[in-house]
C-alpha cells in the first residue's frame, strides 16, 4: 500500500512538472546536466533571417557567449541595428559581428556571400538556417504559385546555401554544425497552413536524409521544431493569393513563447547537439508527444480537435 502511495505521488509530481514545460525532455536534461551555451565562445556562427524575430534574439543570446556572428537577411538597416546591439551585449569589437545582407532566394549570390564570410573570419563553425516566411490559408483556396514561392524561400534557397557550407565542412571543419528553424508544423500536419507545413516537412526530409548520409563524420544537425512564438512573422506571411500579404499583428498572450526564451532554448539545443528540439508550450507540446508515440490515436482525434476555432485559440491568431 505504501509503495502504491509513493508511486502515485511521484507520478503526479512528474505529471505536474511535465505540464510546466515549454520544451521537450531532452532539452530539460541538457539544461540541467548538459553543456552550457558558453561553449560558443569564439565560435563563428552565421544566422540567416537575423533582422527580426527568433533570428534577432538568437543573435543576442549568442552575443552573450562571445561568439563571432554573421547576420544575414534582406533588411540591411535593421541588421545593422541588431549588430550594434550584439556588440553592446557582447562587449567586444565591431569586427566580431558581420552584416551580410542578401535575399535567400537569390541562389546565384550564395557562394559569393560565403566567400565573404571566409574572407572576414577565415572559417565558419555553425550555420543557422533561420530565414523563412509563414503562410495562412485554407488548403482549397491556395494558388499553386504560393506553393512555389514559399518553397523558394523556406526550402530551395536554404538547401542551396547548406550544400555550399556542407562542402566546406567536409573539407575543412568536420565538427561543423547546422541549425535549422523548423516548426511544430514540420512534424504535425497542421491545418490552415498546408503550404507552410509542407515546406517544413520538406526540411525534415532533406536534413534527416543528410544526417544519415553523414553517418559518424561529426557534422551536427539540429532541427528546431518551434511552436507559437511572439514575433512579426505573420505580418509578412503569405496567404492563398499571389501578391497578398497577411499583415497580421500578433497579440502578446500567454499562449505564445517570448522570442528571447525561444532563442535561449534553441541555443541550448545547439550547444548540446540535440538532433530534434521541440520548443513549445502546452497543449502544443503535448500534441508532439501524442503524434510521435501514439500516431494512430492522434490521427483519430486530430480531425475533431483541429477545428479552425480551436486552432485560432491555441495560436491566438497565430
Amino acid at each position: 500500500m505504501l509503495f502504491l502511495i509513493v508511486f502515485l505521488f511521484v507520478f503526479v509530481y512528474f505529471l505536474w512538472q511535465f505540464s510546466q514545460l515549454d520544451h521537450d525532455l531532452e532539452i530539460l536534461w541538457a539544461l540541467k546536466f548538459g553543456k552550457s551555451i558558453s561553449t560558443f565562445k569564439g565560435k563563428v556562427i552565421w544566422i540567416t533571417g537575423a533582422s527580426s524575430g527568433i533570428g534577432e534574439h538568437l543573435a543576442y543570446v549568442l552575443a552573450t557567449t562571445g561568439a563571432k556572428l554573421i547576420l544575414s537577411g534582406r533588411n540591411e538597416s535593421k541588421l545593422k541595428e541588431v549588430a550594434a546591439q550584439c556588440v553592446s551585449i557582447g562587449n567586444y569589437d565591431e569586427t566580431n559581428v558581420m552584416v551580410l545582407s542578401f535575399d535567400i532566394i537569390d541562389r546565384q549570390c550564395h557562394q559569393k556571400m560565403f566567400d565573404k564570410v571566409l574572407h572576414h573570419f577565415n572559417r565558419l563553425d555553425i550555420l543557422v538556417n533561420n530565414a523563412g516566411r509563414a503562410q495562412r490559408a485554407w488548403f482549397a483556396e491556395i494558388d499553386s504559385e504560393i506553393d512555389h514561392q514559399l518553397f523558394e524561400v523556406n526550402v530551395f534557397g536554404l538547401i542551396n546555401l547548406t550544400r555550399i557550407v556542407l562542402k566546406y565542412f567536409l573539407e575543412h571543419n568536420p565538427n561543423g554544425q547546422f541549425g535549422v528553424t523548423s516548426s511544430t508544423a514540420g512534424i504535425i500536419g497542421s491545418p490552415f497552413v498546408s503550404s507552410y507545413a509542407a515546406s517544413k516537412h520538406a526540411l525534415h526530409g532533406y536534413f534527416e536524409s543528410l544526417r544519415n548520409e553523414l553517418g559518424r563524420k561529426g557534422i551536427g544537425i539540429t532541427l528546431f521544431c518551434v511552436g507559437p512564438t511572439f514575433s512579426n512573422i505573420l505580418y509578412n506571411a503569405f496567404t492563398g493569393k499571389p501578391g497578398e500579404i497577411a499583415r497580421q499583428i500578433q497579440p502578446r498572450t500567454s499562449n505564445r513563447m517570448t522570442t528571447d526564451r525561444c532563442a535561449y532554448l534553441m541555443a541550448c539545443a545547439l550547444a548540446n547537439k540535440i538532433d530534434q528540439a521541440w520548443i513549445a508550450r502546452h497543449p502544443i507540446l503535448l500534441t508532439h508527444y501524442v503524434s510521435q508515440y501514439m500516431p494512430q490515436l492522434f490521427r483519430k482525434i486530430a480531425p475533431k480537435y483541429f477545428s479552425e476555432r480551436m486552432i485560432r485559440q491555441l495560436r491566438d491568431l497565430n
